[in-house]
């Protein structure tokens, strides 16, 4: 018996087919951004010092532009802490600052508060309060914590109202931006002069 060989496949050559390489020069390359890094900047042969401008209200040690009323930037988690303590929001935030307050609520915290179902309706039938200014979201997405944080960078004249740690400890970062928690069952506020119960910092 004769075993016959099965016939090979032909391979049809790719025509034009190479390797893509990404030229040295290319700005994306992590060298290059290290050399375009350690290039300065010089004028007349002495070099340029970029400093980070400080808004006019933070010549003092304290925002000065903070002044009543005050516009409460208001969290997710502060209404609910909030609810939970049995706290009114608006009558606490008087007994806080002595004086009136605007509470303001961004487009993101109500998206955040629609999103946590019927277990929060309490927190969003207060967010849906006349009494809040509310302020419309212009960038993509519903994260409320960058926007918050964008917002209060752009404008220092907030106060932040928030129980979420990681949210405090970014806005720690900020100069002069006050901070608004909930201890003790009852409205407390830190890196804020005029406030008999604000931590010393």
């Amino acid at each position: 018996k004769t075993s016959r060989a099965m016939p090979k496949q032909r391979k049809t050559r790719k025509f034009a087919a190479h390797k893509r390489m990404l030229n040295p020069k290319d700005p994306r390359l992590k060298e290059n951004k290290e050399k375009k890094s350690k290039k300065q900047k010089t004028y007349g042969g002495q070099q340029i010092k970029e400093v980070q401008k400080i808004p006019s209200e933070l010549f003092f040690k304290y925002n000065s532009q903070l002044g009543p009323p005050y516009h409460i930037l208001v969290d997710t988690n502060f209404i609910n802490f909030a609810i939970q303590n049995k706290l009114d929001l608006f009558n606490s935030f008087m007994d806080c600052l002595l004086a009136k307050c605007v509470p303001t609520i961004t487009d993101c915290v109500m998206a955040e508060l629609e999103k946590l179902g019927p277990k929060y309706r309490v927190a969003l039938r207060i967010a849906k309060d006349p009494r809040f200014d509310r302020l419309p979201c212009q960038h993509k997405g519903t994260y409320a914590d960058d926007c918050l944080v964008n917002r209060v960078n752009q404008h220092r004249c907030y106060i932040v109202a928030t129980c979420d740690k990681d949210l405090k400890r970014r806005i720690r970062k900020i100069p002069g931006v006050p901070i608004m928690y909930i201890s003790q069952r009852r409205f407390s506020i830190e890196r804020f002069p005029d406030v008999n119960n604000a931590p010393a910092t």
